[in-house]
């Protein structure tokens, strides 16, 4: 056998889990488990990419001979015993259920925006010989915490851009364009940064992480890509021409690229003067002359304080190529010139730039924005306190609700009980099953038994992440958040 452990599903598991079998309770027969955000540092999650997990690792049969040998033999080196390993209890799945997961997992609609603290997902086991396997898929169900956390950091992104352009702009087609996502080299693997860019363009439609589009085209329907990038310069395309004909970088590229879409990094050695005259004056025709062939120029400052140098790039830009007036009151640079900041981006970067170019008059759709590693690399698991824990449990046929309360700390206090969600007028509350029916439940199965019940398309996610009226008031949230 070409041997490939981490494609073996018994080896996606902590080492301790291997002895778990041993450890409930004599005639325990079901064990169920919930998935939550217990909290964290936004008020709500964007709940996506637990289709990726259910399609890479759990579909269909994934227990075969070879695929017990290998984890026995894995498992019994690392934990130095030969005699933990459930090596029956995986051959029972294999023979009962052709190597098919008798598992059933219920969750809420994938790019539905649910309030923390409610639960988004359950598991239980189908047969009462295996209840163990609850628990065990633990470790590889959680990292669903990676997809959603970036897709909810991606969400309150939009929802400031959202908010700046209802009150700045007269369009607001380019928000969903308005954050490009440039994190591909700053996150840990390829893995990440397919899981991660598919996350962000949950709410966005541009970035340079294609692994993302890849990502979706195989597990979300997406035909073609779901987010788009263009030409555009970096400081080595511009500094290979030496700092004295920085200026035939910038005009090779309208030359190149007339009467397209395309941007410049502008700040590889004195970015005023780069603007004020190779923009302004030098090429300024031939910037005029791309916008009338439909094209336009995003300028990107990639150095300073973001606030200050992006009030001061729009204010040359408006001096050498003027601005209008719109219906709000905010002036407005030709079509055909723009300003792009994705240095230093964050969701409180971002709050603090938009708050300034409202106060100065600017309009929010002069500038796009771009971000990388805070967007998919500086979050954990604990930015939204993600958490599966046990709560229902049938021992000799009496039904237990099952918690955890900690003295030392309430807000791991766990649920308890089998669970339902409700959404009345938008708003989610979590409740016992007991006291929910089936037609109220947003909870739906998505996979049982090996088959994957629930297949969403990308679109139908995106649909569902929407900006909406029940959504939380994002200047609040960023003042709240800023005197913590």
């Amino acid at each position: 056998m070409d041997k490939q452990p981490l494609n073996n599903v018994i080896l996606l598991a902590d080492c301790y889990k291997v002895s778990h079998h041993l450890q409930y309770p004599p005639g325990t027969t079901k064990l169920y488990s919930y998935f939550e955000s217990r909290g964290g540092k936004f008020p709500y999650t964007v709940f996506f990419g637990l289709q990726y997990i259910l399609k890479r690792w759990l579909v269909g049969q994934v227990v075969t001979k070879e695929v017990i040998q290998e984890a026995k033999e894995i498992y019994n080196a690392a934990v130095l015993s030969d005699d933990l390993f459930n090596e029956e209890g995986w051959n029972y799945i294999l023979e009962k259920h052709g190597g098919r997961l008798p598992i059933r997992i219920k969750a809420v609609a994938e790019g539905s925006v649910v309030p923390v603290k409610n639960v988004l997902f359950t598991v239980e086991n189908t047969d009462p010989a295996v209840p163990w396997l609850t628990q065990y898929l633990e470790t590889i169900l959680v990292q669903t915490w990676y997809p959603m956390t970036v897709a909810t950091v991606s969400r309150i992104h939009k929802q400031l851009v959202h908010h700046y352009n209802e009150i700045s702009s007269d369009d607001m087609s380019l928000v969903s364009f308005s954050l490009h996502d440039t994190g591909y080299r700053g996150v840990s693997s390829v893995e990440s940064a397919a899981i991660g860019g598919a996350a962000h363009m949950v709410n966005f439609k541009t970035s340079d992480t294609i692994a993302g589009s890849c990502m979706l085209r195989k597990y979300y329907h997406v035909d073609g890509v779901a987010a788009m990038s263009g030409p555009f310069s970096e400081h080595s395309t511009v500094t290979s021409w030496g700092r004295d004909r920085e200026n035939e970088a910038h005009k090779m590229m309208l030359t190149k690229f007339m009467g397209r879409k395309f941007g410049c990094v502008v700040d590889s050695f004195n970015i005023w003067k780069c603007l004020e005259d190779t923009f302004g004056k030098e090429m300024k025709d031939l910037v005029i002359e791309n916008g009338k062939k439909g094209g336009s120029i995003s300028v990107r400052p990639d150095s300073g304080d973001p606030v200050e140098v992006v009030l001061k790039v729009l204010d040359i830009l408006g001096k050498g190529f003027g601005t209008e007036k719109n219906s709000k009151g905010y002036k407005v640079l030709p079509e055909y010139i723009r300003v792009v900041q994705a240095d230093g981006i964050n969701y409180k970067c971002l709050a603090a730039i938009l708050k300034a170019m409202e106060e100065n008059g600017w309009a929010a759709n002069n500038a796009g924005f771009g971000a990388g590693a805070a967007l998919l690399q500086r979050i954990d698991r604990d930015t939204q306190k993600c958490a599966y824990k046990c709560s229902f449990a049938e021992v000799n046929g009496e039904e237990i609700d099952v918690y955890k309360q900690p003295i030392t700390d309430p807000g791991k206090n766990s649920k308890r009980g089998r669970l339902a969600l409700h959404c009345t007028n938008g708003v989610y509350t979590t409740v016992k099953a007991s006291e929910s029916s089936e037609e109220q439940d947003q909870l739906l199965t998505v996979f049982e038994n090996g088959e994957l019940l629930k297949d969403y398309t990308f679109d139908e996610v995106r649909l569902r992440a929407e900006i909406s009226s029940n959504d939380i008031d994002i200047l609040k949230f960023i003042a709240e958040d800023a005197s913590k």
